[in-house]
C-alpha cells in the first residue's frame, strides 16, 4: 500500500469521524444562540477557554510520551499502566483541590455566584484525562475505526442531551425555544452537565482496555517519561496559549460593560467556528501521521516520507483555504443569526493560521524523533509570548480582529523556527519548490477572486469561475502526486 494511501486512509477516518462529530457538535450552535443570548454564548466560550488550558496542564504531554515509549519497551502494557496511573492519579488530587475551591475559583475568573460551573468543569476535566491514555492506545494500535466510533458516540451523547434539556423538554412545557432562556434554572450550566455526561459515558466504554492491563506503576520508566515530557507540557500550554488564551483577554482587555465584553466574545467565539474544515483537516491529520512518525523512524527512508507527507498536507490544506473562502456566502449560514456575521472578516485569517498549524505539525517530526523535546518548548513559548504581546497590543485597538492576527502571527513565527531548527538537527528533503507552487497558485486565485470575480453581479458566473479555478488547483496537485512513487 502506498504511503499516500495509507495516510489518506487512517486520516479518512479520523477526519470522517471528526467531521461528523464536529458537524453533530456544530448543529448546537443554532440551538444555543436561539436559547441563550449573546453574553451567555461568549462566557461558554470563555469558560471553554480555560477548560482547554487545564486539559494540558493536566495530561502534561504524557500522551506523546506513551507513543515514544511504547516503541521502546518491550512490555506495553508496562507503559500504558504507568502513563495512565500518572495521569488518573494527578487529575483526582486537583479536580478535588478545583471543586473544594470553587466558590473562590468562580470569583477569581469573574463568574461570581457560578460554583456550580467550577464543580461540572471539574467533572469533565476528571473524566476526560482518564480517557486520554486508552484513546492514545487505539491509534498507536491503528484501531481508527473504533477510535472514531467511540469519539462520535461522546458527541451524539452530547448532541441528544442538549437538545433534550434545553429545547425539547422546554417545548414540552408549551415554551418556546427562543424563550426557554426564561425558565428557572435553563442557563449554561446544562450545557456543561451534557458534556460531563458524555465524558463519563466514554470513559466507562473505554474502562475495558485499563482492566486488561496488568496496572503496575514503573517509576523509573515514569522519571523516563517525565524526562521525555515535560518540554511537551511547555509545549501544550504554549499551545492552547495560542488556541483559546484571547478569549480570556478579550474579557479583561475589551472597554465596555459585561453584556457588550461577552457579546464580543460571543461572535468571535462563532465565526472562528467558520474555520472548522481548516481545524478537521488538520487534527485528523496530526491524530493519522503522529504515531505513524514513531512507526516509520526506523525505515531507511524515513525522511523521504515525511517530506512526502508535507506535500500532501499542503495540497489538502490549499484547497480547503480556498473552497471555504470562494462559498463563505454560503458557510456563514451555518450560523443563522445575522447579528454575528460581523465578525465573518476574521475568517480567512483563522483558516490561513490552522493551515500554518498543520505544517508545524509536519515539521515536528524532527525534535520527537530526536527527543529533543526542549525545542519544541522554546518554539512553543516563543509562539505563545508573541500571542500575549500581540493581543495585548491589539485588542484594545480592533478588539478581537486582533486576536485572530495574533494567532496567525504566532503559528507563522512557530512554523519559521521549527523549519529552520529542524535543518539543523535532523534535515528532512521538502520537496520546497512544489511547496511553495501549490501556495503560490493558491495566493493567486484568492487574491484574483477576492479583487475581481467577487464583483461579479452574476451568481452562477461567479460560481462557475470559482468552481474552476478549484479544477485548476485541483489539477496541478493530481499532476504532482501522479509522480509519486509507492511505498511498500
Amino acid at each position: 500500500m502506498s504511503l499516500l494511501k495509507k495516510i489518506a486512509g487512517e486520516t479518512a477516518i479520523y477526519g470522517l469521524s471528526n467531521v461528523f462529530a464536529r458537524l453533530l457538535n456544530y448543529a448546537l450552535v443554532p440551538l444555543h444562540t436561539r436559547v441563550f443570548p449573546r453574553d451567555d454564548y461568549g462566557q461558554l466560550g470563555y469558560l471553554f477557554a480555560y477548560t482547554g488550558i487545564l486539559m494540558v496542564i493536566l495530561t502534561y504531554g504524557f500522551e506523546t510520551a506513551y507513543f515514544r515509549f511504547s516503541q521502546k519497551q518491550e512490555n506495553k502494557s508496562s507503559t500504558f499502566s504507568t502513563a495512565f496511573i500518572s495521569l488518573a492519579a494527578s487529575a483526582l488530587v486537583f479536580t478535588s483541590i478545583l471543586m473544594f475551591f470553587a466558590p473562590a475559583v468562580a470569583e477569581w475568573i469573574q463568574l461570581p455566584g457560578k460554583k456550580n460551573y467550577i464543580y461540572l468543569i471539574g467533572g469533565i476535566l476528571l473524566f476526560d484525562v482518564l480517557s486520554v491514555i486508552p484513546f492514545a492506545q487505539l491509534r498507536l494500535e491503528s484501531k481508527a475505526t473504533k477510535y472514531a466510533g467511540i469519539k462520535i458516540l461522546n458527541i451524539l451523547v452530547n448532541v441528544i442531551l442538549n437538545t433534550a434539556l434545553l429545547w425539547i423538554i422546554p417545548f414540552g412545557f408549551s415554551i418556546l425555544p427562543e424563550n426557554a432562556a426564561e425558565i428557572k434554572g435553563l442557563d449554561i450550566g446544562l450545557i456543561l452537565m451534557a458534556n460531563l455526561a458524555a465524558s463519563l459515558i466514554t470513559f466507562f466504554v473505554l474502562m475495558p482496555s485499563v482492566f486488561k492491563q496488568n496496572l503496575k506503576f514503573d517509576a523509573q520508566l515514569w522519571k523516563k517519561m517525565w524526562s521525555y515530557a515535560w518540554p511537551l507540557l511547555l509545549v501544550g500550554i504554549a499551545a492552547m496559549i495560542n488556541e483559546v488564551l484571547d478569549r480570556i483577554l478579550l474579557k479583561f482587555l475589551l472597554e465596555g460593560d459585561q453584556e457588550y465584553v461577552d457579546g464580543q466574545i460571543g461572535i468571535y467565539n462563532a465565526c472562528y467556528k467558520l474555520a472548522i474544515l481548516m481545524t478537521l483537516f488538520t487534527q485528523a491529520y496530526r491524530m493519522a501521521v503522529e504515531p505513524f512518525f514513531f512507526r516509520a523512524a526506523e525505515e531507511k527512508n524515513a525522511k523521504t516520507q515525511y517530506a512526502k507527507l508535507m506535500n500532501y498536507f499542503v495540497a489538502g490544506g490549499a484547497l480547503i483555504f480556498l473552497g471555504v473562502m470562494f462559498f463563505i456566502d454560503l458557510f456563514k449560514y451555518l450560523i443563522p443569526n445575522p447579528d454575528y456575521w460581523e465578525g465573518l472578516k476574521v475568517v480567512p485569517i483563522l483558516l490561513l493560521a490552522n493551515f500554518l498549524l498543520g505544517i508545524y505539525y509536519n515539521l515536528s517530526v524532527w525534535y520527537k524523533l530526536t527527543d529533543k523535546t526542549i525545542f519544541a518548548a522554546i518554539i512553543s513559548i516563543a509562539g505563545a509570548g508573541l500571542t500575549v504581546i500581540a493581543n495585548l497590543i491589539l485588542i484594545p485597538k480592533i478588539g478581537y480582529m486582533g486576536s485572530a492576527w495574533a494567532t496567525l502571527g504566532a503559528y507563522a513565527l512557530m512554523t519559521l523556527l521549527s523549519y529552520f531548527l529542524g535543518r539543523k538537527h535532523y534535515r528532512v528533503p521538502y520537496n520546497l519548490n512544489s511547496i511553495f507552487i501549490t501556495v503560490l497558485i493558491a495566493a493567486a486565485f484568492f487574491a484574483l477572486d477576492l479583487f475581481v470575480f467577487s464583483k461579479i453581479e452574476n451568481i452562477s458566473l461567479l460560481y462557475g469561475l470559482r468552481i474552476l479555478l478549484l479544477f485548476v488547483l485541483g489539477g496541478w496537485i493530481f499532476v504532482q502526486f501522479r509522480k509519486e512513487i509507492e511505498v511498500k
